[in-house]
């Protein structure tokens, strides 16, 4: 008999390759990223320990093409049990300052694609009355700073969707659930690849480990909680801050601005 389907982007590094090794004991896996070299060692590891049936998608969801492929292949899928929305990048920098073309891509990403993707997943749940959607957003959501300003932005922007999401799952009675992860600094490739210093950026303390988040989100999944925040540092931090005028909370994020 046929496993049901978990499909994750952003699956070639972080968060979304340990989402992969976490479902593929239980589910047959589509992973989706750009690069197919590292999706195509990580499916062979997978297939090797699990006996798992893994198909790798190698996919820009930045690019139409790419997205509307992956999009298709997500509505279609029969067994499609779970998808994980876990693409994404930063980048650093007065926004003013930065590429255009970097920010809008970084829209395009966490926005569109996520938008899209949710779509047809969605289509394919809501009418087999089963299933879930993790959108991998951020604490970025809860608090601004500098030199992120699209970062934060499109992370609230997936906050606020998964929860309109759940309102509108909830007002059907249906048995779909959607959850916002919303972890703080996670060791993973993502601050690699902005060449950002860890140890400037962040005390050890406020560094979660990738395997600890993503336990975090399967595990309150099923109870369909909305808003996971993964460390209970970061949940006092996003407690805090939701309390404060508004005065107090942007006093709060530029002071934390400027120590960084």
């Amino acid at each position: 008999m046929p496993r049901s389907v978990a499909v994750i982007t952003g699956a070639s590094s972080g968060i979304g390759t340990v989402f992969a090794r976490k479902l593929a004991a239980q589910y047959d896996l589509l992973l989706v990223a750009r690069r197919k070299d590292r999706l195509e060692t990580l499916a062979a590891e997978l297939i090797a320990q699990y006996g798992s049936v893994v198909t790798v998608l190698a996919a820009d969801l930045t690019n139409e093409k790419d997205l509307a492929a992956v999009a298709e292949r997500i509505a279609s899928e029969q067994n499609l049990a779970l998808l994980v929305n876990d693409a994404g990048f930063g980048a650093r920098g007065l926004f003013w300052e930065t590429s255009l073309e970097v920010q809008e891509q970084m829209h395009r990403l966490h926005v569109t694609a996520t938008l899209r993707l949710s779509h047809a997943a969605l289509q394919n749940m809501v009418a087999r009355n089963s299933g879930g959607i993790i959108n991998v957003a951020s604490v970025a959501a809860f608090v601004r700073r500098t030199g992120s300003v699209s970062y934060g932005a499109t992370k609230c922007w997936m906050t606020a969707f998964t929860e309109g999401l759940y309102l509108e799952l909830k007002s059907v009675q249906s048995s779909v659930k959607v959850q916002a992860l919303c972890p703080g600094f996670t060791y993973s490739e993502f601050h690699d690849t902005m060449k950002v210093d860890r140890k400037k950026l962040a005390p050890s303390s406020l560094w979660l480990r990738a395997e600890y988040v993503v336990h975090e989100s399967l595990k309150a999944l099923a109870s369909g909680k909305l808003f996971i925040i993964p460390g209970w540092r970061y949940k006092a931090l996003v407690s805090l801050i939701s309390k404060l005028p508004t005065p107090l909370r942007l006093a709060f994020e530029a002071a934390g601005s400027k120590r960084r």
